[in-house]
């Protein structure tokens, strides 16, 4: 019982592990059959579209993330201004 709980990590993934070439064919004829010849490469070219738009995104907010790092990692310290430091007071 243990064994199995440990060869399925994600279970509501676990049926494609059982997927073999003859079942992605009868899936692509049955994909074929609902929308048509024709409809396919305005289907794939929307896909394709699509996944680009989110690859995009997700490297954009990836990216972001990075630039923003840094800033948070740094050390903070006394605060920079251009007043120059008061003169020192003469005890004589």
């Amino acid at each position: 019982m243990l064994e199995a709980a440990i060869h399925t990590a994600s279970p509501t993934l676990a049926f494609l592990q059982n997927i073999g070439p003859l079942e992605i064919v009868v899936i692509l004829v049955v994909v074929l059959l609902l929308f048509g010849g024709k409809k396919l490469p305005e289907l794939a070219r929307g896909l394709g579209r699509g996944l680009r738009l989110f690859k995009e995104e997700v490297s954009g907010v990836s990216k972001q993330l990075q630039d923003d790092e840094p800033a948070k990692t740094d050390t903070p310290g006394p605060a920079k201004t251009d007043q120059k430091p008061p003169p020192p007071a003469n005890n004589a």
